[in-house]
């Protein structure tokens, strides 16, 4: 039986240029310091969710999507446009492959639909979230290809939740 050891996700993670992108359209606003009840993600924290696999043995997980990520092409992906559900204030990512990329890391057992976003602030203050999406509703960053995938675990820190890679795989390799 594996040994359950951590709190498991597999994402993408942004290129320098979209965060300089992204980071220079929250300067163009006041930046996240403008909005006070907004808990705004650490930039080093931004990612791009494909599947949640909760409470997991790292190393099982690894070699689960080393099998499933063998040979998948890499996506092509942009930022376009933004939204907010359930006090989250959220930019929308398309592209190319990326539904697919999301299919074959999906475990078995989640039957919720995939939404691919990245999360920029979470909060209660649904007027400023809204202001934030409004604000956000024609960016448009840089597109770019994701050349891998990571697997990463959540752990609680002095600033509450934080994630760390575990593993990385390379896309467009058979091994």
């Amino acid at each position: 039986m594996p040994e359950v050891t951590a709190r498991l996700f597999s994402a993408l993670l942004l290129p320098d240029e979209v965060v300089t992108s992204l980071r220079r359209e929250l300067d163009n606003r006041g930046g996240p310091r403008a909005e006070q009840g907004l808990r705004w993600m650490p930039v080093e924290e931004w990612h791009i969710t494909l599947g949640f696999y909760g409470l997991d043995d790292p190393r099982a997980r690894a070699e689960w999507l080393r099998h499933r990520l063998a040979g998948s092409p890499p996506p092509t992906l942009r930022i376009d446009g933004s939204g907010t559900f359930r006090g989250v204030f959220w930019t929308r990512v398309h592209g190319i492959g990326l539904a697919e990329l999301a299919t074959a890391v999906k475990p078995e057992e989640d039957d919720r639909e995939f939404r691919a976003h990245l999360t920029l602030a979470r909060g209660q203050r649904q007027p400023a979230l809204e202001r934030w999406r409004r604000w956000f509703a024609g960016y448009r960053s840089p597109e770019w290809t994701a050349t891998e995938v990571v697997l990463m675990r959540s752990d609680l820190n002095e600033r509450g939740l934080g994630y760390s890679v575990v593993e990385r795989f390379p896309l467009g390799s058979r091994g």
